[in-house]
């Protein structure tokens, strides 16, 4: 992200001394013209009249051309999508038409969105009423939500003396999810919920638990029809079902400012890079050097994992705000988890620990807690721990903030979790995520002394 606001700020720099040399050279041309007209008129001679008309005539000629250029256009983009992800493509068609009888040779479209490496912007030449149509595809590199546009069109005459602009407040957004990797296998401790009410709440998921039959109301599925009761009453009547008696997933992500890293990354690595084509750069999955970036992509991965496995997943974090999304196990329940993925960032100042505590208490026995962090104190540990005891089910993964150029400490971690039987798996810079998540170690049923 560093990287990111200093070659904005370069682009604008340099955005700012074209515009200063195109207008000292308007000036210069004029202040030519003025001693011109002086000259001739304390002289009287003809040269210095010959040259200041022709200075005159330039300088009008110059600010027709330009001026000219950027009237009669109509712009129009057309984004296929407001949702995507890092790692995948990213497309907008582009539509520029000459509406005038004038053509245009020198027209300058410059986007402005704030997408990393969305290279919108073109030079078009334009026939009368030529209309000329690019796409372009961007690779998403980077999570958040994006601006897209505005679009100024701008010309100049052949010498370069004026500029005119004209700002199309043609604007739009994106939201770029994270990634999230396959993950073939994923610790899963035994979970059980307390009976009662909870195996009798009803849902409108199909499931393997049958609780009934009711009328059909319009909007039922076919596939809820049972038909040996529609026979007998005549009339078309469904299935209930209940929720399996399968424990809840929450994933506690960490999003301490003081926890997290971020590695600088070479400026002429970074410079070939971006001119790689897109299909080339999007072959292996390639995250940002920080631990931020590898907590976020892993918590959004467990969560598609489980939502895949028909799990019900909630999740709580600390970044800019509290964030907590009350567990829910359908399709739409990963985009509400993606969404605000997307923009969380680690701003947050309540340590982990303080985290477990607070917000474990509305969790049931059984359910399992999915711990993710890069701190590397052990006061989270011992927190996590004791929820165990208390009767969650914890999983944690732990991101190794010495590979990223932070505090070293988290091997010591891992097999403290380990020993005591805890499933902890440790994530380093380059490692691929999906052989990482999948590949869980076992646990160790090795006695500790007492943390506390």
């Amino acid at each position: 992200m560093r990287t990111e606001r200093m070659r904005t700020e370069r682009m604008r720099t340099e955005r700012m001394r074209t515009e200063r040399r195109t207008i000292r050279r308007a000036w210069i041309v004029l202040a030519l013209g003025v001693v011109c007209a002086g000259a001739a008129l304390v002289t009287g001679r003809d040269v210095y009249f010959h040259l200041a008309y022709l200075l005159a005539i330039v300088l009008l000629l110059s600010v027709l051309w330009a001026w000219s250029a950027t009237q009669g256009l109509r712009l129009s983009r057309h984004t296929h999508t407001s949702r995507a992800q890092v790692g995948r493509p990213l497309q907008e068609r582009f539509s520029l038409r000459n509406l005038s009888w004038l053509p245009k040779p020198w027209v300058i479209v410059h986007d402005g969105s704030d997408l990393p490496n969305h290279r919108a912007s073109r030079v078009v030449h334009l026939m009368p009423r030529q209309e000329y149509v690019w796409t372009v595809s961007t690779l998403c590199e980077r999570r958040g939500r994006f601006r897209l546009g505005p679009v100024v069109v701008s010309s100049t005459d052949p010498l370069g003396l004026f500029e005119f602009r004209h700002e199309l407040e043609q604007t739009g957004s994106v939201v770029v999810y994270p990634a999230t990797v396959p993950v073939q296998s994923f610790p899963q401790p035994v979970g059980y919920l307390p009976g009662g009410d909870a195996l009798r709440r009803r849902t409108h998921h199909v499931t393997t638990n049958a609780a009934g039959v009711r009328e059909y109301v319009p909007g039922d599925g076919f596939n809820r029809i049972h038909w040996p009761s529609t026979a007998r009453k005549s009339r078309l009547i469904v299935k209930e079902f209940e929720l399996d008696p399968l424990s809840d997933v929450w994933i506690f992500l960490d999003m301490q400012r003081s926890a997290h890293v971020e590695m600088r990354v070479d400026e002429a690595e970074l410079a070939m890079r971006e001119w790689e084509p897109w299909w080339v750069r999007g072959e292996q999955l390639r995250l940002e050097p920080s631990t931020e970036e590898y907590a976020v992509t892993a918590a959004a991965s467990v969560a598609r994992f489980f939502i895949g496995h028909r799990r019900a997943v909630g999740l709580v974090t600390y970044g800019q705000r509290r964030e907590v999304i009350q567990a829910d196990r359908d399709e739409r329940q990963l985009g509400k988890v993606l969404d605000t993925l997307a923009a969380l960032r680690a701003e947050g100042d309540m340590p982990f620990s303080q985290v477990l505590s607070v917000e474990s208490g509305r969790l049931a026995r059984g359910t399992i807690l999915v711990a993710i962090s890069p701190s590397v104190r052990e006061d989270w540990v011992r927190t996590a721990l004791l929820l165990d005891r208390a009767g969650l089910r914890v999983v944690t993964v732990l991101v190794d903030a010495a590979g990223f150029g932070g505090i070293s400490g988290a091997d010591r971690l891992r097999e403290q979790l380990l020993a005591t039987g805890t499933p902890a798996i440790l994530l380093r810079n380059g490692d691929s995520l999906q052989e990482a998540l999948s590949s869980f170690p076992p646990p160790r049923a090795v006695p500790l002394p007492s943390l506390l």
